[in-house]
């Protein structure tokens, strides 16, 4: 356990030290949150639900956390340490697999919790969006939607045998899912065509887990059955894939 807490504490301190992943797990959400909240505030009946354009935004940003995470973090980390012989290394010491990964995996969902608990704390001192009524159904959705994404990133990082091939990919996949998604600008200003293809992106599921339990209290059955899905798969291959060298 000391071990595990080393290398966790140690991990922590290289994911603060990589500018993108900082950039877009604190500054790139906290960007949007100030930039559209300038432009369309957070005046009652300015989104569905007569709710404030803001309140109505802010889950979509914490879902782009979740993808920047899954999708550029974890990879490229995995990457890096594969193109250095990190994960050689590690093989050879007396650490187990499940503890190399799993490190990786509570830095990755600390760094959420931390860029969630910061965006919430801005959106509700400058635009004073309400907090969920319903903390721990928040809750649930926001570790269900993280670890669904570690799981593509995991996946990621098995299959993708360089840097730049995990950060090509990972570009690839998160910017169109983060402007089709619902993550960046919300959905009720898509036409409803754009709506419907946008289905087939996780992210749009993530996005809307995260609204329907932070802006309405309730559980979004169909898109957690796609997260877990998702999850469950890419988890169970990427352990069958997974290599050290």
């Amino acid at each position: 356990m000391k071990a595990f807490l080393t290398l966790t504490w140690t991990e922590t301190k290289l994911f603060l030290r990589e500018p993108m992943a900082t950039f877009f797990t604190v500054a790139f959400p906290l960007l949007l949150l100030f930039a559209f909240g300038a432009i369309f505030g957070n005046g009652p009946g300015s989104a569905p639900g007569e709710v404030g354009y803001t309140t109505y935004a802010l889950p979509g940003y914490v879902a782009l956390t979740i993808g920047s995470l899954g999708l550029l973090g974890l990879p490229t980390a995995l990457a890096v340490y594969r193109d250095q012989g990190i994960l050689r290394r590690f093989r050879v010491t007396p650490l187990r697999p499940a503890a190399v990964l799993g490190a990786q995996a509570v830095v990755h969902l600390a760094m959420l919790i931390a860029s969630t608990l910061l965006l919430t704390g801005a959106a509700l001192w400058v635009f004073r969006v309400p907090l969920p009524e319903r903390l721990l159904l928040t809750l649930g959705a926001l570790l269900l939607a993280g670890l669904s994404f570690l799981a593509v990133g995991f996946l990621l990082g098995a299959v993708l045998p360089t840097v730049r091939a995990a950060q090509a990919v990972g570009n690839a996949l998160f910017f169109p899912m983060l402007f089709l998604s619902g993550a960046a600008i919300p959905q009720f200003l898509f036409p409803e065509w754009l709506k419907t293809t946008s289905l087939a992106l996780p992210l749009t599921h993530a996005a809307r887990l995260l609204q329907a339990a932070w802006l309405q209290g309730q559980w979004n059955g169909s898109s957690s059955l796609v997260l877990v899905g998702m999850g469950v798969a890419c988890a169970g291959v990427g352990a069958y894939v997974f290599r050290w060298t």
